[in-house]
């Protein structure tokens, strides 16, 4: 286990990314994937709340990976990721909209708590600040532990991490963005920054 960035969050080296949990597998063979990461000492499940929506419907992924949670009796074990942003019942990163898929997230895993939050991509149409107020207020109430980003323009992040030195807005503790052998883009200006 290492500490995930600035957050004290520790974190299995590998995360066990949640997208295929009620799209390409059923809940019996999630269970069995979900298992077989823990016993492999994988305590990092990410997920989303549009996960699913390519299969058995939107938010299919928190809600299986809820009631492994609960059949386990693990999530004090755990460290939860999901994002907020892209699902097609609740679009965007207004403060309305964050509040309320958070509370979905919440009831869908069966937990009171999201450990990393993601903004699951950039909203031009919303204000950064308003954004990282509304991540703030969830971490304010417990809701949440941290904020963080994932595909956002470098320029946007840049912007979103010295907004959020400010009080009364959050910090974005990690980003998530595809990097791979062939998918190399995160190198050029993300990773320096």
């Amino acid at each position: 286990m290492a500490p995930l960035s600035s957050t004290d969050l520790d974190v299995s080296p590998l995360c066990l990314g949640g997208n295929v949990f009620g799209w390409t597998i059923d809940e019996a063979q999630s269970f069995a994937v979900l298992d077989a990461y823990r016993e492999a000492g994988g305590n990092f499940i990410d997920t989303a709340d549009s996960y699913g929506r390519r299969g058995t419907g939107a938010g299919a992924s928190e809600e299986i990976i809820g009631r492994w949670m609960q059949a386990r009796d693990n999530r004090e074990e755990l460290i939860v990721a999901t994002k907020v942003g892209m699902s097609g019942t609740r679009p965007g990163l207004s403060a309305e909209n964050i509040a309320a898929a958070c509370a979905d997230s919440l009831r869908r895993l069966g937990t009171d708590r999201i450990d990393l939050y993601y903004a699951h991509k950039d909203d031009p149409e919303t204000p950064l600040e308003e954004t990282l107020a509304a991540f703030a207020a969830l971490i304010a109430e417990g809701k949440i532990r941290y904020a963080a980003a994932s595909n956002y323009a470098p320029g946007r992040l840049a912007q979103a991490l010295e907004l959020g030195r400010q009080a009364g807005l959050a910090s974005y503790g990690a980003v998530q963005e595809q990097y791979n052998l062939m998918e190399r883009d995160y190198e050029r200006e993300l990773a320096p920054l």
